[in-house]
């Protein structure tokens, strides 16, 4: 069925129950996993240029935290998992991409739990994810603790 697995990350707790499900899928399937976490792009006429740098070191580390969680819960699943951190304006582009450029042939993603109105004016990743992938996107809802990772 599924051979290649895309799971999105932003660090979240709804994210890192998607790695959870996202690898029970792909454990039962025998798939393998890409973890990706996108992290948007610092603009300099915003603020100091001075800052970049701070900016650009912290997005980084924030990248390798989320990352680092979902190439452990893999390696405890025993299931192959490449990590990608891209930068990208419009992170559900950057997730559609990615899955492409990849070759993946599922997403697997959390819900981040909008709804009704909020859901429609604030937008989701998730939301332009679904409406634009060609990739079947499996959306993880819930927000019980993962066995893998401790609550924060």
């Amino acid at each position: 069925m599924y051979e290649h697995i895309l799971i999105p990350t932003d660090g979240s707790d709804l994210s890192n129950k998607a790695i959870e499900h996202g690898l029970e899928l792909a454990k039962a399937l025998g798939a393998k996993i890409t973890a990706l976490t996108v992290s948007e792009p610092f603009y300099v006429s915003a603020f100091e240029p001075s800052m970049a740098e701070q900016y650009k070191k912290h997005v980084a580390a924030l990248a390798t935290k989320h990352l680092d969680v979902a190439k452990y819960a893999a390696s405890a699943s025993n299931v192959a998992c490449e990590a990608v951190r891209v930068e990208h304006e419009r992170p559900y582009q950057a997730i559609i991409d990615t899955a492409k450029e990849r070759g993946c042939d599922a997403i697997v993603m959390a819900s981040h739990g909008r709804r009704g109105v909020s859901a429609i004016v604030l937008g989701s990743e998730t939301v332009k994810v679904l409406t634009h992938s060609t990739v079947p996107v499996i959306v993880v809802r819930g927000q019980n603790a993962s066995k893998y990772f401790a609550a924060s």
